[in-house]
């Protein structure tokens, strides 16, 4: 249809605006209910912090080496986006971005998917301040888990639309950049899948043997063939739970600890996520002429995939409102997030694997740090 296709437009633009109108307060109140469930877990506290030590260990790992991966080999490189598509952004200096990720001046400027950083500081501070209040946050407590409920199903009633949204912004994409816009995320799904690929049997092999030697490498890759397959069928980290614990028992890992990190690590902990983040990162930085090389730049979008595939994946719809964050951010356009959401469909299998099979490795390192230290 080339240039016909615009007449779609108004259905993406819909569907993406009911996503950002219902993404803040989906986000609050996921956010802040989670860490009341959390901060309720006194008697696992050295478990936790050794869990999410292990976590944040690998996601920075994995998000190294996807950095090395994109300056080898640029996901969008020679990709120019159509004049009615760009945008130009402008650039954040240092004390304001640094500023812009604890806070914003006003409250009513928490209402707005721009700042979703600022939001997510500031429900965490809600969730503990409930804890902390004790019998007379019990309530709130109750409201913040019924909010949760009741936004997970705004959302569920928004996707019913998602086919709807995204062929009609595609279409419009595939009608003014055509063929160089598969030709991009062709290449795309090579480097993923390539080097993710890499990343899961080096690293993970690692990480077995950190826990326990060659035996510990034996036990995980002998054992690990049914949340594999299950998660990447599935594309679902939850789906996979019971197949992941059913596995990680047979790694000989302490109960208490595998029923522990396994259920939190579905939602917590997704280093196939941090490995696609960088990549969506590199991407919109690449198509939109901004340079991905300073060391500040780098780190800051290390931070933003650990968050990415920590902190997002505890809310209903993760992989999208990880997809806002990146854009808020660093000031992308809304029209972005279809883009890279593209990318997430495309890597979802695979990431998911990963994202299911790190909790299985990441357990048997805390069992090792935790019961098994000599």
């Amino acid at each position: 249809m080339g240039e016909r296709a615009l007449l779609f437009k108004p259905l993406g633009d819909i569907f993406l605006n009911l996503l950002f109108t219902a993404v803040v307060p989906l986000v609050f109140f996921s956010i802040a209910s989670a860490i009341t469930h959390i901060a309720q877990a006194n008697k696992m506290l050295k478990i936790i912090i050794a869990m999410f030590a292990t976590f944040i260990f690998t996601g920075i790992i994995a998000a190294l080496f996807m950095i090395a991966i994109v300056k080898l080999f640029p996901p969008a490189q020679g990709m120019i986006l159509p004049p009615g598509l760009s945008e130009t952004i402008q650039p954040i200096h240092l004390a304001d971005q640094i500023v812009s990720i604890f806070s914003v001046p006003d409250f009513l400027n928490l209402l707005s998917h721009n700042n979703m950083l600022p939001l997510i500081v500031f429900s965490i501070l809600i969730g503990f301040a409930t804890i902390a209040a004790k019998e007379k946050g019990k309530t709130f407590s109750l409201f913040l888990a019924s909010g949760t409920a009741v936004f997970m199903q705004v959302i569920s009633y928004i996707m019913y639309l998602a086919p709807l949204g995204f062929f009609s912004y595609f279409a419009v994409l595939a009608g003014q950049s055509g063929s160089q816009l598969i030709q991009q995320y062709l290449k795309i799904f090579i480097i993923y899948y390539v080097f993710a690929s890499i990343y899961f049997v080096s690293a993970f092999s690692f990480y077995a043997y950190l826990a326990g030697g060659i035996t510990s490498v034996t036990l995980y890759w002998k054992n690990n063939f049914l949340p594999m397959i299950t998660a990447f069928a599935t594309c679902s980290s939850a789906a996979s739970i019971p197949a992941n614990l059913q596995s990680t028992q047979a790694m000989k890992v302490s109960p208490d600890i595998y029923e522990t990190v396994i259920p939190m690590g579905a939602m917590l902990h997704k280093d196939g996520s941090v490995l696609g983040a960088i990549i969506k990162i590199a991407f919109l930085f690449q198509i939109y002429g901004m340079p991905f090389n300073s060391p500040f730049v780098l780190l800051i979008a290390v931070v933003i995939a650990l968050l990415v595939g920590t902190v997002m994946g505890a809310i209903p719809s993760g992989g999208m409102l990880g997809e806002m964050l990146i854009l808020s951010f660093y000031g992308f356009p809304p029209q972005s997030l279809i883009m890279i959401a593209a990318i997430s469909i495309i890597i979802d299998p695979l990431a998911t694997m990963i994202n299911v099979t790190g909790d299985s490795v990441c357990s048997m390192m805390v069992d090792r740090f935790l019961l098994r230290k000599s």
